[in-house]
């Protein structure tokens, strides 16, 4: 007579967690973003009446990334903010931006990412950010509306470190 075996509860919960968790580090693995990544002044078209992102780090956690920018604001002020979500296209609180509270990532394609800034519910900055093929740089295309109401745009490139 055969004796079939069976899973408790318990022992199906922690399978469950190291799929979820090898996914995750698969994902990770996957993920041409993550890392340190500085802004290449040189190779950038800056634009007035923007902030400017001096350091950008891309790192998992979890399920998510987490997304810390380090910069200075339109008034050369040193700002320090910081997002964690999913490149889903949904809303995620970000911290220490004063431009806006709320920021989405959406992958499309391999890399190529769409973000997108909101502030009390109305949109306000949007950027395709796209990863070379080496992977060695980003460039960032962003689309704003100044203080003034004018629209601008810039191109920022950074270097992978």
């Amino acid at each position: 007579m055969r004796r079939k075996r069976v899973l408790s509860i318990g022992a199906w919960c922690a399978v469950s967690a190291l799929l979820l968790s090898v996914a995750g580090a698969v994902w990770a693995a996957d993920d041409g973003f993550l890392g340190t990544w500085k802004l290449n002044e040189a190779k950038s078209k800056m634009a007035a009446g923007l902030a400017k992102n001096s350091t950008v780090v891309y790192a998992a956690d979890g399920d998510k990334v987490k997304v810390t920018i380090d910069g200075t604001d339109d008034k050369g002020q040193a700002f320090h903010s910081e997002w964690t979500g999913k490149y889903d296209g949904k809303d995620y609180a970000v911290t220490g931006d004063p431009t806006s509270d709320m920021r989405a990532y959406k992958l499309e394609g391999a890399r190529t990412l769409m973000a997108t800034t909101k502030k009390n519910g109305k949109a306000g900055v949007t950027a395709r950010i796209v990863l070379s093929v080496d992977g060695k740089t980003r460039t960032v295309t962003v689309s704003a509306t100044d203080a003034s109401g004018k629209k601008v745009t810039a191109t920022q490139v950074y270097d992978k470190q």
